[in-house]
């Protein structure tokens, strides 16, 4: 059936314009829920038309209706990052086979974690830090996400599952803890928790690797661009999360990997 796939990457873009919101305005001492958007450089309140996800951008071609100061492209990219998201996480869920009510309450849990996820993402790559006020959320929300497999997942094994999240986060906190934050800020050890108790194990030893093969790659490939320098703060956040999304849409565990294993 396209039709759903359609409906939910149309729900995707109202919810990455939503997240950019959120985004610009956290802990700003801005409204999140109330006020209008308007022009960053003019102070303009923009009008509904221009508030049309990616549309208003392409048909604005990139600038203000009345300061012509361009628009960031964050917008547009957020809002689609979050479309293709949320149709991959729905291709990939039981509810597009069963249409139960567990399923879909399960599939909710899933867009909201990606929701936290992007914006967790986005904010620390502009502001080099993970806010708490979005992290507790997503950590609270995987936890419970223990307990909801728990009791409608025949066979599954809590232990394991909690086991996870310490076993991920592990590394980052001492990772933080000898280098003093240098290396590695809390933040992460924080969202490493939450990601360990949604992977499981082998979901987990997976994340680890990938996130810093992932973060191994673009460093080099920033400073051989002349972009960043061994001093620059490049913050691992979007890397963990790169490597959060590859295990758990496309399935990517230790032993796919390691085959051997």
């Amino acid at each position: 059936m396209i039709f759903l796939p359609v409906i939910i990457f149309g729900l995707g873009l109202i919810i990455g314009s939503f997240l950019n919101v959120v985004i610009l305005r956290l802990n700003t001492g801005r409204s999140i829920a109330t006020g209008r958007s308007a022009c960053a450089r003019c102070s303009n309140k923009l009008s509904w038309y221009e508030l049309v996800p990616v549309f208003s951008f392409l048909g604005l071609r990139g600038k203000c209706r009345s300061c012509k100061a361009p628009i960031s492209f964050q917008y547009p990219l957020v809002e689609l990052i979050t479309a293709i998201v949320f149709v991959l996480i729905y291709t990939k869920s039981a509810f597009f086979a069963s249409m139960g009510l567990v399923s879909l309450v399960s599939l909710i849990g899933a867009l909201v974690v990606a929701s936290l996820l992007i914006v967790i993402t986005v904010y620390d790559i502009r502001h080099k830090i993970i806010p708490d006020n979005i992290v507790y959320p997503f950590i609270a929300i995987s936890l419970l996400s223990i307990f909801w497999k728990y009791f409608f997942t025949p066979g599954f094994n809590i232990a394991p599952a909690v086991i996870s999240g310490i076993l991920l986060s592990t590394p980052f906190f001492f990772l933080w803890f000898f280098s003093k934050g240098k290396a590695m800020g809390f933040g992460d050890v924080k969202l490493a928790l939450g990601i360990g108790w949604l992977v499981g194990i082998s979901g987990s030893i997976a994340v680890f690797l990938l996130s810093f093969w992932i973060g191994a790659v673009v460093g080099l490939l920033l400073m051989a661009s002349s972009k960043a320098e061994m001093k620059s703060q490049i913050p691992f956040a979007p890397f963990l999360l790169v490597a959060y999304f590859i295990v758990s849409v496309w399935g990517v565990n230790l032993s796919t990997l390691f085959p051997i294993w």
